[in-house]
């Protein structure tokens, strides 16, 4: 079990919540009202602040219904906010659809999954292991 810390930045700012037992995923909600038009991006503010465990990432991810129904999703999918990071959570959309989508304060807009980071110490070789792949690349399955 880990403990995570939020911080509210905003009256407005709503702590993220599971809709069920079980779940991976927070919904994050906006504090703002935004008309996101056809091909327009926007920075969504959460007016929250996180504090990660140690050796932890949190990746924010679109909500699947907004994407299928909407054409909205997180551009930089996923979105990630490293250990360190004490600033206010901040959400970019972009709207794939054909209709202007409205975003109201208090909605939700995202997810945000906490994920374990792996420390990797690097090696340079002059050769790697083979492999049954071995350097079969792009399209190289079909």
């Amino acid at each position: 079990m880990y403990n995570v810390k939020f911080k509210k930045l905003s009256v407005d700012a709503v702590l993220p919540s599971i809709s069920y037992e079980g779940d991976a995923g927070l919904d994050l909600s906006s504090i703002d009202d935004v008309i996101l038009k056809p091909g327009e991006r926007v920075l969504i503010h959460t007016g929250l602040a996180i504090e990660l465990p140690p050796d932890t990432e949190a990746q924010i991810r679109p909500r699947s219904g907004y994407a299928l129904k909407n054409g909205i999703t997180v551009l930089n999918s996923p979105g990630t906010i490293d250990q360190g990071y004490r600033n206010e959570i901040g959400i970019i959309l972009i709207n794939h659809g054909e209709e202007k989508f409205i975003i109201k304060k208090g909605m939700k807009v995202a997810q945000l999954v906490i994920k374990p980071i792996y420390r990797i110490v690097f090696e340079e070789v002059t050769e790697l292991s083979p492999s049954d792949r071995g350097v079969a690349g792009y399209g190289s399955s079909l």
